[in-house]
């Protein structure tokens, strides 16, 4: 799925949102440049809280676009920690539950399209 095809199955799954009102977090990367992404979704998975992030920034920008997958920990009402997931059978799980998030959005755009 491309990066407009995300952002446009994102869109069609908030509902009522306008565009402007998209939510987005700025990340500090390891060389300290900001990346501002787009949050996709949050997700649970096994008692735990996981955010799928898409890059606005069109340097990270590939045919597939690139989401970012961390495991999240809310410390506060604006407060929210991202937490690399180091562990493979963790990133996984968290993975898959991403990808059914896209499956039911494709579902839900099939039949709004009646």
């Amino acid at each position: 799925m491309s990066k407009d095809n995300l952002e446009d199955s994102w869109a069609m799954g908030q509902s009522g949102q306008e565009e402007e009102e998209r939510d987005t977090v700025t990340l500090t990367l390891d060389d300290n440049t900001e990346l501002e992404c787009l949050i996709l979704t949050t997700l649970e998975v096994e008692d735990k809280q996981y955010i799928a992030l898409l890059p606005l920034d069109d340097e990270t920008e590939d045919e597939e676009g690139t989401v970012y997958l961390y495991r999240m920990n809310v410390k506060g009402e604006d407060d929210i920690e991202l937490i690399n997931i180091e562990d493979d059978e963790e990133y996984e799980k968290a993975s898959e539950a991403f990808d059914e998030y896209l499956d039911s959005l494709e579902f839900d755009e099939t039949f709004s399209e009646d």
